[in-house]
């Protein structure tokens, strides 16, 4: 996945049309062919949040994208319903009205762009958000190892989809990956996508389990072969989580792909993205590798829990030009 320069990446730009991607037949050549150059990705990475300095208004409005494109998540294993419509209510209003009001955005609705829980959570979830237009996405097959039997998994998808799940997560084998069995992670991956039927599929690769970023990028792209709405970087749950090196690669693959095919694949990091500074990091690699239609909730989401409460205090802080405790930003 070459190095380009911002004013090449912005001739590559097309029209998103709303369309999903198909998928196509596994390419092995291509998936061979690719290389990933270690040392130069991590330096364009190193630049993201060094080279542009966002500030006021304009970090303020940066942030306020931000909030659409979270997931807000909770996958814990004490997760009870009352705790999923606290997140729901969150993810309803994640501003405080008086923030929106004084930074003149009181009449612009802002939401998150899902809520993301385990299956035994979607009613409950779907319930809370009921004509919000929220979608609810369910973490599936097996979640996080991915090492539950088959049909046990691709059933788990279809039970999320009727409990009312509008976006399914699902786990790849990571052991595909390792092992290089390409044709094996394509197959698993296309059952997964026909299972979820009009829901969306976000695939998780778990990179931090992947050892390197040639793997990194040869599993996004057998993932979007195999039909992926998303590629996603992690379950949260790995040592390593989202980092912008494999960032990096995996929004080069989706480029990749989408010039080869035509095809349009969102992106989602996941895991350890808990500040403000981060998320902004995130949004610019997107408008820069990708475009600006990459920075919208429809191909682009950031999964995490406590990243809203950093990103409102930050929003008191541009508007009253204190920082608040905490607890003035509950999540629900």
């Amino acid at each position: 996945m070459e190095d380009r320069t911002s004013s090449n990446v912005h001739q590559l730009r097309a029209t998103h049309d709303g369309a999903r991607n198909p998928g196509m037949a596994l390419e092995l050549d291509w998936v061979d062919a690719v290389q990933v150059n270690r040392s130069a990705t991590e330096r364009r990475a190193a630049t993201l949040s060094t080279r542009r300095s966002i500030k006021k208004d304009a970090q303020a409005a940066w942030l306020l994208k931000a909030i659409t494109c979270i997931d807000l998540t909770t996958l814990a294993g004490d997760d009870t319903p009352g705790r999923v419509q606290r997140l729901c209510a969150k993810a309803r209003q994640p501003v405080r009205a008086e923030l929106l009001d004084a930074l003149g955005m009181d009449e612009r609705r802002i939401v998150v762009g899902a809520v993301c829980v385990y299956h035994t959570m979607v009613e409950a979830a779907v319930a809370a958000l009921a004509n919000t237009g929220i979608p609810v996405a369910a973490v599936s097959t097996g979640f996080p190892a991915g090492l539950s039997p088959l049909s046990q998994r691709i059933a788990e998808i279809k039970a999320s989809v009727a409990a009312g799940a509008k976006e399914i997560d699902i786990v790849i084998t990571r052991g595909h990956v390792l092992t290089g069995d390409w044709q094996a992670l394509y197959e698993e991956v296309q059952a997964f996508r026909a299972a979820c039927g009009d829901a969306h599929m976000k695939a998780i690769l778990g990179t931090g389990d992947l050892v390197t970023l040639r793997n990194v990028a040869k599993a996004s792209l057998v993932a979007m072969m195999a039909g992926a709405d998303f590629i996603k970087t992690s379950t949260g749950k790995e040592g390593v989580n989202a980092t912008l090196p494999v960032s990096l690669t995996m929004a080069r693959a989706i480029r990749a792909y989408r010039e080869r095919t035509g095809h349009t694949v969102g992106f989602k990091p996941a895991g350890g993205i808990s500040t403000a500074k981060a998320s902004l990091s995130y949004l610019t690699l997107m408008r820069e590798e990708l475009g600006r239609e990459w920075v919208e909730p429809k191909l682009f989401r950031m999964g995490a829990s406590s990243l809203l409460g950093d990103i409102e205090r930050q929003l008191e802080h541009h508007v009253t030009g204190r920082y608040s405790a905490a607890h003035r930003q509950p999540m629900g």
